[in-house]
């Protein structure tokens, strides 16, 4: 039997978890410039994101540039770019299946089996749009990783991870959480018995017969 309170629960944390995404993927703070060697100027800081690279004075002014063109960019944020933006869409279509065969609504009528495999088809289309955000982040952190440690990459122009990339790691992880627990609320068909029970096979038809004295 389905639980509807853990329906409710993968629910929210889904719908939580597409905002994260959403958030994490217009910020541009996905990697901000690392402070290291001799000499450290901090007057400006770097960031980079995913549609944006901007610029943060120590005065508080903060100068954002949109990319220009998609075709100079890395292959690498490229796919960034469309992992995110797919990951997003199947989770808005994933929570949309849902909520129709939550048992807190009415979508599908009153068939308790086929609502509770809506509710599954729904937490399995979330699991595919929370591991498509996943794979993005960790492709983009690997990368970061990579030319921090890159002994030609100059010093000036390494970078660390910023807030946005957290923020959607933790948008995919609920996500993954709610399509699991609404993929896990499926219920089970009832098994019909295939033989009469020992009771009603004992009482057999009323005997027809008379006796005559």
């Amino acid at each position: 039997m389905a639980n509807s309170g853990i329906q409710l629960l993968g629910f929210f944390m889904s719908l939580l978890g597409i905002a994260g995404l959403i958030i994490g993927t217009i910020l541009p703070q996905w990697k901000m410039s690392a402070y290291i060697g001799d000499n450290i100027i901090t007057a400006v800081a770097m960031y980079q994101g995913l549609w944006m690279s901007c610029a943060f004075q120590s005065t508080g002014q903060l100068q954002c540039k949109i990319y220009d063109s998609i075709l100079q960019l890395d292959s690498s944020l490229q796919a960034t770019r469309a992992l995110m933006i797919v990951g997003i869409i199947v989770s808005i279509a994933g929570l949309g299946v849902a909520c129709m065969g939550m048992k807190c609504t009415t979508c599908g009528g009153n068939n308790k089996l086929r609502k509770s495999r809506v509710a599954m088809t729904g937490g399995i289309i979330l699991l595919v749009g929370g591991l498509c955000a996943i794979v993005a982040c960790s492709w983009f952190a690997h990368n970061v990783i990579r030319a921090f440690y890159n002994p030609y990459t100059p010093v000036n122009t390494k970078f660390e991870f910023g807030a946005a990339i957290f923020i959607a790691w933790g948008g995919s992880l609920l996500d993954v959480l709610g399509g699991a627990m609404l993929a896990a609320s499926c219920t089970q068909k009832k098994q019909v018995a295939k033989y009469p029970s020992m009771a009603s096979s004992r009482t057999g038809p009323p005997s027809s017969t008379k006796e005559y004295v």
